[in-house]
């Protein structure tokens, strides 16, 4: 059994939730410090959960699909980037890992268990690494092109490793990749950072952060 067939069997399906449902139990006891650490937040799991749902319905709803892989998505990376936002790296990465996971569940592409991770659980885990910035002006900005930085890293080295063969005529694999994946992430970077700094925009998201 190929690991993209195991992936997409029953065993590994229900292997993949069970690790899902161990990652949102862990969002539940991520205290900010070791007084609360035991505490169970059931606000952050509610809201966490609801953003990672947002962010595979948004992950459908497409702009762009590049022909090897990638697409511009309607800001399906900003959910992870607001679970950072409100409640720090911690349940960031988490939340990332989980929302990677699921999209594994849904849309597996599986050659070797390096790139399942590189592509699933660390590229979107990566999302949720700007926590040490949301505090201050721009908080949520800073957080989001962390997160979309750290992502684009582990799509280029993914491009690298595991598809460089697919680089056109003329390309060497490194600087493909960094083209490559710089094109859709970039755009909806962009066009992700302008939306959240509208006005109307960025208060809601200032006034749910001092709320939690």
């Amino acid at each position: 059994m190929t690991l993209q067939s195991f992936v997409e069997s029953r065993v590994g399906q229900v292997l993949i939730v069970f690790i899902i449902i161990l990652l949102l139990c862990l969002i539940t006891v991520s205290g900010k410090s070791k007084s609360d650490s035991k505490k169970i937040d059931v606000k952050a799991l509610t809201i966490s959960s609801l953003l990672i749902a947002i962010a595979v319905v948004l992950s459908n709803i497409k702009i762009f699909t590049m022909p090897q892989g990638g697409s511009v998505t309607l800001l399906s990376l900003l959910p992870i980037a607001v679970i950072t936002y409100l409640y720090g790296t911690k349940r960031g990465v988490t939340a990332g890992v989980a929302l990677g996971l699921v999209n594994l569940i849904f849309g597996p592409y599986v050659i070797h268990p390096v790139q399942l991770l590189l592509d699933y659980p660390i590229a979107f885990g990566a999302l949720g690494l700007g926590g040490a910035l949301r505090d201050g002006k721009n908080g949520l900005t800073k957080v989001y092109l962390t997160g979309v930085f750290a992502r684009y890293f582990c799509a280029v080295a993914s491009g690298i490793i595991f598809f460089g063969a697919y680089a056109p005529k003329g390309f060497h694999a490194v600087t493909w990749s960094i083209w490559y994946n710089f094109t859709y992430l970039a755009v909806e970077a962009a066009i992700t950072v302008v939306v959240i700094n509208m006005p109307p925009v960025k208060s809601i998201f200032e006034r749910i952060k001092n709320e939690n």
